[in-house]
């Protein structure tokens, strides 16, 4: 009967994650369950995220306990038939084994440096086959923004998740930050890895570095997938952007999180203390203070590349989350012949609140 049983695992999010918390089921013992409901949350010192199931089955046995803490494939629940006895379910629990993981995969780097014309350049990769896929984040944000879809792509093509000039681990003193710095980070790190084309996906301020490498570099750019991207319109909420660049505590950078979710309860505690250790790095108010002045001036985005766009023949997407408290919705429409999908339940991380979605999304495009 054991092949009848599925397990039910602690997911592993990113190659840093080594455990997590069991805040939460959704579904109780006796629950039906179909592929792609939401059966639990797991939380990590990065963020807290929604777990969908990856199998349908009954769900016979709530193996792990919310509120506490297990590592990456632990076995949480059990799936298995009504005609599968208790007695059955019992005996595969008490054999179970964790899957292996191999100690070179487990000491891997979780990111890499690349030592570039404009200075250092940190990125986390995955090898794959196929045309790569390059992953560019927001303003303030780094590589992990993409931790919950960095490997989901993985498995239809290579992926790389840089930081951006004045980011993460990436280098922080530039002069006069503006797009034509990030552009040109998108390039050189392309160039140093050997990439002749890609599909470049573009998050919010990413979106912006994206559209606008597809317009001065259109033969090296495969397809776009914009999520909620700048660029595409004037309005911005400027209050976030104030507030994410002039806080310098807790109790001032959390309220302003809040506008990045539709659910607010995940802006954790660890991702706020992140954000300060970022903040408080040599260079990086400075370079901030200069890049909003460059790029979100006076409440407003200071460049477009909707018409732009508009006018390549390239394969376009644009994803918004239908809460999306940033930038409004309401640019998704902004550039004619793209492909456009306003997700529901979902903020302007939207590629963390509904990452199932956008990475089938993003997969549907390669």
């Amino acid at each position: 009967m054991s092949d009848l049983i599925t397990p039910i695992l602690m997911p592993k999010w990113g190659l840093s994650m080594r455990e997590g918390t069991l805040a939460a089921w959704h579904v109780e013992e006796g629950t039906e369950i179909k592929p792609g409901d939401e059966i639990m949350d797991v939380e990590t010192d990065k963020i807290a995220n929604v777990v969908e199931a990856a199998d349908g089955g009954l769900l016979r046995r709530c193996v792990g306990t919310a509120g506490e803490i297990y590592p990456v494939q632990a076995l949480l629940g059990v799936l298995a038939p009504a005609s599968v006895s208790d007695a059955e379910i019992d005996a595969y629990i008490g054999a179970f084994e964790m899957p292996v993981i191999e100690e070179d995969a487990e000491e891997a780097p979780t990111h890499e440096i690349a030592e570039l014309g404009l200075g250092r350049i940190r990125y986390a990769s995955r090898d794959g086959d196929g045309t790569p896929v390059i992953l560019i984040h927001g303003f303030g944000g780094d590589s992990d923004n993409w931790l919950f879809n960095i490997d989901a792509i993985a498995a239809d093509a290579p992926v790389y998740a840089l930081d951006l000039p004045g980011h993460g681990g990436s280098v922080k003193s530039i002069d006069n930050p503006g797009l034509g710095t990030m552009v040109e980070a998108v390039i050189q790190l392309m160039d140093h890895l050997s990439i002749d084309k890609a599909h470049l996906v573009g998050h919010s301020m990413g979106g912006l570095v994206s559209g606008q490498t597809a317009i001065d570099h259109g033969r090296r750019v495969a397809s776009l997938t914009l999520i909620c991207s700048a660029g595409l319109g004037n309005e911005i909420n400027s209050d976030y952007i104030d507030g994410f660049v002039s806080a310098a505590s807790r109790k001032e950078l959390k309220p302003t999180l809040k506008h990045l979710f539709a659910d607010q309860s995940l802006v954790s505690r660890s991702m706020v203390d992140d954000l300060l250790k970022y903040k408080r790095l040599d260079g990086v108010q400075a370079f901030l203070d200069a890049l909003k002045g460059n790029l979100f001036s006076d409440g407003k985005q200071a460049v477009g590349i909707a018409d732009g766009l508009s006018s390549l023949d390239l394969p376009i997407q644009v994803v918004w989350g239908e809460a999306d408290a940033v930038i409004p919705n309401s640019h998704a429409a902004a550039i004619t012949g793209a492909k456009v999908t306003v997700v529901a339940d979902s903020g302007h991380m939207v590629m963390m609140e509904n990452a199932s979605r956008v990475n089938e999304l993003i997969k549907e495009q390669l």
